[in-house]
């Protein structure tokens, strides 16, 4: 079990992570950022990989029901 501060670290880092790989257009920068805390704390770097990677799961299912949604209501409106 991670250490809850190690956690909170890591989500922090995720949520910075995500936005600025937004704003630059580099979706691999968290894997970037994952080898510089690697080189110092392989636990925070895990940590911070499982964060990010749950996070981006989370919003690409979204976009799917969402995508689902509007096909379904699209074949509903004919």
């Amino acid at each position: 079990m991670t250490d809850p501060s190690v956690q909170e670290m890591a989500n922090k880092l995720a949520e910075e992570c995500i936005a600025v790989q937004r704003k630059i257009g580099d979706d691999r920068l968290f894997m970037k950022l994952g080898e510089v805390l690697g080189a110092s704390s392989q636990t925070l770097e895990e940590a911070f990989l499982t964060a990010v990677r749950t996070r981006l799961a989370e919003q690409q299912g979204r976009a799917f029901l969402v995508k689902k949604l509007k096909e379904f209501q699209s074949q509903t409106d004919v």
